[in-house]
């Protein structure tokens, strides 16, 4: 395999130093402009913004501002993340409603590429209503130029190739898929020759990660503080790739690693490592 055409997205977690999962400090304490310049200066063609570190942004810059810093370190990905309870009622449901809006806003502005949603609840709710809250959400993406994605992991109702494409097939938009997490499909234990069963019109969005092939005992814990870099671990990413290939997909890969050693390392060597590190797996 060879590097060339290989864009890498630098995913939100991957590149946000200390921020903590599912705490109140989610967003990052690297500064959004060098983030940014340090990712372009080392080859990286997008990034990821989480919710809370946008929000965090925003206190001291504009949107427009952050457009033309991207602009500027020619970042051609932006990758929005992260929206849950989309398809719930009652105050959950406001609750996702009003970050619903700001990502869109920010997807407009921003000319985001996708933005990413899910569950990370195994929430209970039936297809039908799955699929007409996920088509309401893609009809609005396409209003803000930008394409909705569902990331199924272990923690989702929807857990299998066969239930995601119900998902998104019932769906029926142009601007709606899926993503791939290969953390996740190792988890889930799909097979390469299940991934094939996706469409590539379904097919939006790649993430790759390493890790160990044993299955955690707490996968909750070990999903957000131990992943690992590309080729550091044991997964087979090379036959993940050449399974995306024979798909057909062409687009950016994103590099996804949740890990406590990560955290704690400065910003010039995390960003560098993980992208050198994704881009070796291609060469």
């Amino acid at each position: 395999m060879k590097t060339e055409g290989v864009e890498l997205i630098g995913s939100y977690w991957t590149l946000a130093g200390a921020a903590y999962p599912h705490t109140e400090r989610e967003y990052s304490p690297f500064d959004f402009k060098d983030r940014v310049e340090t990712a372009a200066g080392v080859g990286f063609k997008g990034i990821g913004i989480w919710h809370a570190d946008l929000a965090h942004i925003l206190e001291k810059r504009s949107l427009r501002e952050m457009k033309r810093i991207l602009d500027a370190n020619g970042m051609k990905h932006v990758e929005l993340e992260f929206l849950i309870d989309w398809f719930m009622e009652g105050e959950r449901k406001q609750k996702s409603d009003v970050a619903r809006r700001e990502l869109l806003r920010a997807a407009e502005v921003l000319e985001a590429r996708h933005i990413k949603v899910g569950d990370f609840y195994r929430e209970p709710c039936p297809m039908p209503r799955l699929i007409e809250s996920f088509g309401g959400l893609c009809a609005e993406a396409a209003a803000s130029g930008t394409r909705i994605i569902y990331e199924f992991m272990p923690f989702t109702c929807i857990n299998t190739v066969g239930d995601a494409l119900a998902l998104v097939e019932g769906a029926g938009a142009k601007n709606g898929g899926v993503i791939l997490d290969l953390w996740h499909m190792v988890r889930l234990g799909i097979s390469y020759e299940e991934l094939r069963r996706i469409p590539l019109q379904y097919l939006l969005g790649v993430e790759l990660n390493d890790g160990d092939l044993e299955m955690p005992q707490d996968l909750h814990d070990a999903t957000v503080n131990h992943r690992k870099f590309c080729g550091e671990g044991e997964f087979d990413i090379a036959g993940f790739i050449g399974c995306l290939r024979d798909i057909g997909y062409k687009g950016p890969y994103g590099i996804e690693v949740l890990s406590t050693d990560l955290r704690k390392l400065p910003m010039e060597e995390l960003i560098s490592r993980a992208f050198n590190t994704t881009i070796a797996q291609f060469q």
